[in-house]
Protein backbone atom coordinates (compact mmCIF):
# COMPACT_ATOMS: atom_id res chain seq x y z
CA UNK A 1 0.00 0.00 0.00
CA UNK A 2 1.02 3.52 -1.08
CA UNK A 3 -0.17 6.89 -0.49
CA UNK A 4 0.80 10.67 0.13
CA UNK A 5 0.71 12.09 3.04
CA UNK A 6 1.80 15.61 4.71
CA UNK A 7 5.41 14.70 4.23
CA UNK A 8 5.01 13.11 0.87
CA UNK A 9 2.91 15.07 -1.38
CA UNK A 10 4.37 14.45 -4.70
CA UNK A 11 5.33 10.52 -4.29
CA UNK A 12 3.49 8.02 -2.36
CA UNK A 13 5.28 6.71 0.65
CA UNK A 14 4.81 2.88 1.85
CA UNK A 15 3.52 2.37 5.44
CA UNK A 16 7.30 1.03 5.99
CA UNK A 17 8.68 4.20 5.39
CA UNK A 18 5.82 6.31 7.36
CA UNK A 19 6.99 4.17 10.36
CA UNK A 20 10.58 5.30 10.20
CA UNK A 21 9.84 8.93 9.38
CA UNK A 22 7.72 8.62 13.04
CA UNK A 23 8.84 11.17 15.47
CA UNK A 24 10.42 8.78 18.88
CA UNK A 25 7.43 9.82 21.01
CA UNK A 26 4.63 8.48 18.32
CA UNK A 27 2.23 6.15 18.76
CA UNK A 28 0.10 6.22 15.98
CA UNK A 29 -0.11 6.32 12.42
CA UNK A 30 -2.50 9.20 11.38
CA UNK A 31 -4.48 9.24 8.30
CA UNK A 32 -7.64 10.63 6.57
CA UNK A 33 -9.65 9.72 3.98
CA UNK A 34 -11.67 12.36 1.30
CA UNK A 35 -12.50 12.58 -2.19
CA UNK A 36 -9.16 14.05 -3.72
CA UNK A 37 -5.39 14.61 -2.04
CA UNK A 38 -6.14 18.54 -3.30
CA UNK A 39 -9.06 18.75 -0.96
CA UNK A 40 -7.20 16.52 2.31
CA UNK A 41 -4.00 19.16 1.83
CA UNK A 42 -6.14 22.38 2.51
CA UNK A 43 -8.21 20.44 5.25
CA UNK A 44 -9.24 21.94 8.58
CA UNK A 45 -8.20 18.21 10.47
CA UNK A 46 -4.34 18.60 9.55
CA UNK A 47 -4.32 21.90 11.47
CA UNK A 48 -2.59 20.61 14.75
CA UNK A 49 -1.23 17.50 13.18
CA UNK A 50 0.78 20.28 11.00
CA UNK A 51 1.54 22.23 13.94
CA UNK A 52 2.75 19.36 15.68
CA UNK A 53 4.75 18.33 12.50
CA UNK A 54 3.28 14.55 12.22
CA UNK A 55 2.88 13.31 9.13
CA UNK A 56 -0.94 12.39 8.19
CA UNK A 57 -1.12 9.87 5.24
CA UNK A 58 -4.03 10.88 2.70
CA UNK A 59 -6.42 8.07 1.48
CA UNK A 60 -8.46 9.03 -1.41
CA UNK A 61 -9.67 5.63 -3.04
CA UNK A 62 -12.69 4.84 -1.82
CA UNK A 63 -11.87 1.22 -0.78
CA UNK A 64 -9.68 2.62 1.53
CA UNK A 65 -12.21 3.59 4.19
CA UNK A 66 -13.35 0.05 4.07
CA UNK A 67 -9.73 -1.34 4.33
CA UNK A 68 -9.54 0.92 7.26
CA UNK A 69 -12.43 -0.69 9.53
CA UNK A 70 -10.53 -3.82 8.98
CA UNK A 71 -6.81 -2.74 9.54
CA UNK A 72 -6.22 -1.56 12.84
CA UNK A 73 -2.72 -1.07 13.49
CA UNK A 74 1.18 -2.15 11.00
CA UNK A 75 3.90 -2.63 12.81
CA UNK A 76 2.61 -1.93 16.56
CA UNK A 77 0.97 1.21 15.74
CA UNK A 78 -2.54 2.16 15.84
CA UNK A 79 -4.23 3.62 12.99
CA UNK A 80 -5.81 7.02 13.50
CA UNK A 81 -8.03 8.88 11.61
CA UNK A 82 -7.86 12.61 12.53
CA UNK A 83 -11.65 13.40 10.88
CA UNK A 84 -13.27 10.58 14.21
CA UNK A 85 -14.04 11.37 17.57
CA UNK A 86 -11.57 10.63 20.06
CA UNK A 87 -8.76 11.80 18.08
CA UNK A 88 -5.26 11.97 20.86
CA UNK A 89 -2.02 13.75 20.37
CA UNK A 90 0.52 13.33 23.17
CA UNK A 91 0.88 16.03 25.17
CA UNK A 92 2.98 17.23 27.39
CA UNK A 93 2.49 17.97 31.57
CA UNK A 94 2.03 21.79 30.33
CA UNK A 95 -0.32 21.49 27.67
CA UNK A 96 -2.49 18.79 29.22
CA UNK A 97 -2.95 21.33 32.35
CA UNK A 98 -3.92 24.36 29.89
CA UNK A 99 -6.26 21.78 28.14
CA UNK A 100 -8.06 21.19 31.38
CA UNK A 101 -7.84 24.89 32.46
CA UNK A 102 -9.32 25.81 28.91
CA UNK A 103 -12.30 23.13 29.43
CA UNK A 104 -13.42 24.35 32.85
CA UNK A 105 -13.21 27.51 31.20
CA UNK A 106 -15.57 27.11 28.27
CA UNK A 107 -17.85 24.57 30.26
CA UNK A 108 -20.75 27.29 30.19
CA UNK A 109 -20.61 28.04 26.49
CA UNK A 110 -20.05 24.26 25.29
CA UNK A 111 -23.32 23.52 27.26
CA UNK A 112 -24.90 26.68 25.88
CA UNK A 113 -24.07 25.28 22.59
CA UNK A 114 -25.40 21.77 22.79
CA UNK A 115 -28.76 22.89 24.43
CA UNK A 116 -29.07 25.39 21.55
CA UNK A 117 -28.11 22.57 18.58
CA UNK A 118 -30.26 20.17 20.36
CA UNK A 119 -30.80 16.49 18.49
CA UNK A 120 -28.52 18.12 15.65
CA UNK A 121 -24.94 16.99 17.52
CA UNK A 122 -24.30 14.42 20.08
CA UNK A 123 -22.01 16.68 21.82
CA UNK A 124 -19.76 19.93 21.60
CA UNK A 125 -16.51 19.78 23.16
CA UNK A 126 -13.52 21.94 23.33
CA UNK A 127 -10.85 19.99 20.90
CA UNK A 128 -7.23 19.98 20.26
CA UNK A 129 -7.10 19.31 16.79
CA UNK A 130 -7.40 22.75 15.60
CA UNK A 131 -4.97 25.86 15.81
CA UNK A 132 -6.75 28.40 14.01
CA UNK A 133 -10.18 27.29 12.64
CA UNK A 134 -12.92 28.06 15.13
CA UNK A 135 -14.76 25.24 15.05
CA UNK A 136 -15.17 21.58 12.95
CA UNK A 137 -17.44 18.99 12.99
CA UNK A 138 -16.36 14.81 13.10
CA UNK A 139 -17.82 11.71 12.75
CA UNK A 140 -18.00 9.20 15.29
CA UNK A 141 -15.17 7.13 16.57
CA UNK A 142 -16.10 4.03 14.92
CA UNK A 143 -19.12 4.95 12.49
CA UNK A 144 -18.78 5.88 8.77
CA UNK A 145 -16.29 9.44 8.16
CA UNK A 146 -18.39 11.80 6.59
CA UNK A 147 -16.59 11.34 2.98
CA UNK A 148 -18.40 7.83 3.19
CA UNK A 149 -22.06 9.03 4.22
Amino acid sequence: LRYNSTKALEEPTTLKNYVTRMKENQSSIYYMTGDSKKKLETSPFLEEAKRRDLEVLFMVDPIDEYVMQQVKDFEDKKFVCVTKDGLKFEETEEEKKRKEEDKASFEKLTKQMKDILGDKVEKVVLTERLATSPCILVTGEFGWSAHME
